[in-house]
């Protein structure tokens, strides 16, 4: 079965160099651009999470783009965004085992990879974790640095980074580097720290 995937975005409008929406509405990958350290070499970023993790609100956050309307394809939701140099894809895992397969055409290149996790869902931690190890374990994403934001923080209930990362066992991961960030998609709240961190990772890389 031969599953094409093709998901746009809104058209950019280039404003003096910064691409924005017609909202206006400056992206902070826009932002982060003059921190990589090769401005005009495209950064593949894999943004992945399960279901309602918070990954649309976070791309909201990163390119300033209303993407509210999304639709299955296949039963494959996959996202592409291009802004700034950057291009994410993005897309939930968790389930889906048929389709997987066809995840790994998205594997290749990757820069990094961003793990999105519900802070506040508590009962999905195992699940996501279980999940996160199966990426780490993707030989096409060997190496790869991974940030996690631990989302959603601007609730009540959500669990600390610290608590994360240890239910996680982030502290055994030894191939890559790796960071955890307190966030909330919402408010914006430690988006940038965490994108700062993209960038560093990154230019690291590319040396």
């Amino acid at each position: 079965m031969n599953v094409t995937v093709r998901l746009t975005s809104p058209p950019l409008v280039t404003l003096g160099g910064v691409s924005r929406t017609e909202g206006n509405k400056m992206g902070l990958l826009s932002i982060l651009r003059k921190l990589k350290s090769t401005p005009d070499q495209e950064v593949r970023i894999l943004l992945l999470g399960l279901d309602n993790g918070g990954k649309t609100t976070l791309l909201k956050q990163l390119a300033s783009e209303d993407i509210s309307h999304i639709t299955p394809t296949q039963g494959f939701n996959i996202k592409s965004v291009q802004s700034q140099g950057f291009k994410l894809n993005v897309w939930d895992i968790g389930g889906q085992r048929k389709i997987r397969p066809y995840w790994r055409n998205y594997f290749e290149n990757t820069d990094v990879l961003i793990y999105v996790i519900d802070s506040a869902d508590r009962k999905r931690f195992e699940e996501t974790g279980q999940e996160l190890a199966e990426l780490l374990d993707e030989e096409k994403l060997s190496g790869v640095p991974v940030l996690i934001f631990a989302n959603k923080q601007d609730l009540l209930t959500a669990a600390p980074a610290s608590e994360i990362a240890e239910g996680l066992n982030l502290h055994t991961i030894r191939d890559r580097m790796w960071q955890i960030q307190s966030c909330s998609a919402l408010t914006g709240e430690g988006i940038q720290e965490g994108m700062n961190w993209v960038c560093k990772s990154v230019n690291s890389k590319k040396k």
